[in-house]
């Protein structure tokens, strides 16, 4: 659920923060997410990609969770 929320918020907003960008690394390190946050995250960088959303970090890199919807 939490990553749901962060990327609902991003679309609100327009905006990845480097907070939010920050738990969302820390929950798919921990492996405590469902597939339906998988889903938000192909959406959120669908939007970081088309510019939908901005990141705040400076010298962003994609989000890389792909290999891990095939490890759960």
């Amino acid at each position: 659920m939490m990553i749901r929320s962060l990327v609902k918020s991003a679309f609100q907003t327009g905006c990845l923060s480097v907070e939010s960008e920050g738990l969302i690394h820390q929950v798919l390190r921990n492996r405590c997410y469902q597939s339906t946050d998988l889903i938000a995250l192909t959406a959120l960088d669908d939007g970081i990609r088309s510019g939908k959303i901005k990141p705040e970090a400076a010298a962003h890199r994609p989000l890389e969770f792909a290999a891990l919807s095939h490890s759960r």
